[in-house]
């Protein structure tokens, strides 16, 4: 009898102090890759990955994300394209909540090509650099080839079709992104 005891309060002590906790899966949305650099959205929170090229691991990635306050997307590609047309003497410096990011731009092969270096933690000792991309890589990674460019818009604003307005974006500011594939599907019946 003692031992059934000692199992069964052994049983509920495990039970009560377990370690794994299941977390809302949140959905992640690949706006677009090229290589080892892609761009993601979660919710309204953007965030560029890259394989780190300064470390003698090949295999790190590292990331930097931002808000998309005040179209800051759309902004950033922008500024990326400029640089493409007129090449700064000097890198272009951006702050970030977390990180320091530079616009490093650098002819290759006679091609203008731009690299991120992140200043991780907004520490100078800690630098991380992506591959050098060029025009159509950098189109590639913010969407524009895909048409998934349309995803910096936030997901609450309100869109016609057909002349009607659609119900599902009146309804939450946080539908996934993949209702709204479905929801041109069903519009093309």
């Amino acid at each position: 009898m003692r031992k059934i005891i000692l199992l069964i309060t052994c049983m509920f002590g495990i039970s009560v102090f377990s370690q794994i906790k299941v977390l809302k899966n949140e959905s992640l949305v690949e706006i677009g890759k090229d290589n080892s650099v892609g761009l993601y959205k979660k919710e309204d929170k953007f965030t560029i990955n890259y394989q780190d090229l300064n470390t003698s691991n090949l295999n790190t990635i590292r990331s930097f994300s931002f808000q998309n306050l005040d179209s800051d997307v759309s902004g950033l590609y922008k500024l990326i394209m400029d640089g493409f047309i007129s090449t700064p003497d000097e890198n272009i410096i951006l702050e970030l909540p977390n990180d320091i990011i530079e616009l490093h731009y650098e002819k290759n092969y006679g091609q203008p090509t731009v690299q991120f270096i992140q200043y991780i933690n907004k520490n100078r000792k800690y630098v991380g650099k992506s591959q050098f991309l060029n025009r159509k890589q950098v189109d590639k990674v913010f969407g524009k080839t895909n048409g998934k460019s349309a995803l910096y818009e936030k997901p609450g604003t309100m869109r016609q079709i057909n002349g009607t307005r659609s119900a599902s974006s009146q309804a939450s500011t946080a539908l996934p992104a993949s209702s709204t594939n479905s929801k041109n599907k069903k519009s093309k019946k």
